[in-house]
């Protein structure tokens, strides 16, 4: 009986050693992650309004896909690059500190305890006042714009009402971006009278580099 178990066992471990074998003589490609990513990831203190917490994560998350990160390296590059009252919130945070914690963790316990406490009209008020600095090219101001215009949340699931409040973004967008434009290019670019920001970009652009 023994005997006969122990010629089973050996049986398997010649099959598992056999399909190890095939796997290799495959060439299974081995995925190398790219690490060096994480120094294009900013600090997040949980107070900078320069940096918001989805701002944080979008590019958490971008540099995690594009370097093939695993999951416990995306969380602990968000920890070492929080700083401040997030790097407190984090270590004293259990949900952190599991086999299981992911970035989704990390976006859901950091989205609750730091929720952006700005109403949508503060928002729109500080995109209606965005202004192309003297050293800012038209594509700088247009991010500034974006990020700004980011933070105005729809606040409905209906597929419907979510389409219609995006076409009413990139009208906001677009006339903010417009009025935030300086000197000829905004002359040029209101002449015109693009439908989308990329148009706007693309006169004020070649307008700039003419002068």
């Amino acid at each position: 009986m023994a005997y006969a178990q122990l010629q089973q066992e050996l049986e398997e471990s010649k099959s598992e050693i056999q399909r190890l074998r095939d796997r290799m003589s495959l060439g299974t490609p081995t995925v190398h992650k790219d690490l060096s990513l994480i120094s294009l990831i900013p600090r997040w203190s949980g107070s900078d309004s320069t940096n918001s917490l989805q701002e944080f994560i979008s590019t958490l998350e971008a540099s995690a896909r594009i370097g093939r990160w695993e999951r416990k390296d995306t969380v602990e590059v968000a920890a070492v690059k929080s700083e401040g009252s997030a790097r407190v919130f984090y270590q004293g945070c259990t949900e952190f500190h599991t086999r299981h914690a992911s970035r989704n963790t990390f976006k859901d316990v950091f989205g609750k305890r730091y929720k952006d406490v700005h109403t949508d009209q503060y928002h729109y008020a500080r995109l209606q006042m965005a202004r192309q600095g003297k050293n800012d090219s038209p594509q700088e101001i247009a991010d500034r714009c974006r990020a700004l215009a980011q933070r105005i949340t729809c606040q409905t699931d209906d597929p419907v009402a979510q389409g219609v409040h995006r076409e009413n973004g990139e009208r906001m967008l677009l006339a903010s971006y417009m009025a935030g434009l300086i000197g000829v290019p905004r002359t040029q670019v209101r002449y015109a009278s693009p439908a989308s920001v990329e148009d706007s970009i693309r006169i004020a652009v070649s307008v700039q580099e003419a002068d």
